[in-house]
């Protein structure tokens, strides 16, 4: 099946999937077009106090890297930090349906804003599907391990829905 399908994403999505996975590939392989706002660009290579991620990010050249800051909606600036804030405006700008956010409460505003909704999970569950080899169970080992919480019920509704529970 070919890939048409574009998405927007945000910072926590980019950097579970770098501590699940090594690598952003999964997003390559899933979508046509990945887009990352301006300001996602600006917290992932500011890297935090180890720079997890940044090289990874870095060397995926096939990400479309907006290369200039968004206007954004004062009410998204009101209810979301900027990255999240960011993603859901430039999917509204550009007509773009499916949004990655993992933060419930930018989750909860991408669904008012009548938009499609994925995070770092459902990427993971989307690939398994679609024949890439990920076991469930040890990309959330890794993702813990990298300091990515997870809450219990994410946890469970991943491994059962990936036919990793007994």
């Amino acid at each position: 099946m070919p890939k048409t399908e574009k998405i927007v994403i945000n910072t926590a999505p980019l950097i579970s999937i770098v501590a699940a996975l090594g690598d952003l590939e999964v997003l390559r392989s899933l979508y046509a077009q990945v887009l990352v706002p301006f300001e996602v660009c600006q917290e992932i290579i500011a890297g935090g106090t180890s720079g997890f991620a940044v090289p990874e990010f870095e060397a995926a050249n096939w990400l479309e890297k907006s290369p200039t800051p968004l206007n954004i909606s004062p009410l998204l600036l009101n209810s979301l930090d900027l990255g999240e804030a960011t993603v859901i405006q430039l999917a509204l700008n550009q007509n773009i349906q499916t949004v990655c956010i993992d933060e419930t409460v930018g989750r909860r505003i991408a669904r008012l804003s009548s938009l499609s909704l994925t995070g770092s999970i459902g990427i993971f569950l989307r690939a398994k599907q679609e024949g890439y080899p990920i076991i469930m169970q040890q990309a959330i080992e890794r993702m813990k391990n990298k300091g990515i919480r997870l809450s219990d019920t994410v946890i469970h509704f991943a491994l059962q829905q990936a036919g990793e529970t007994s």
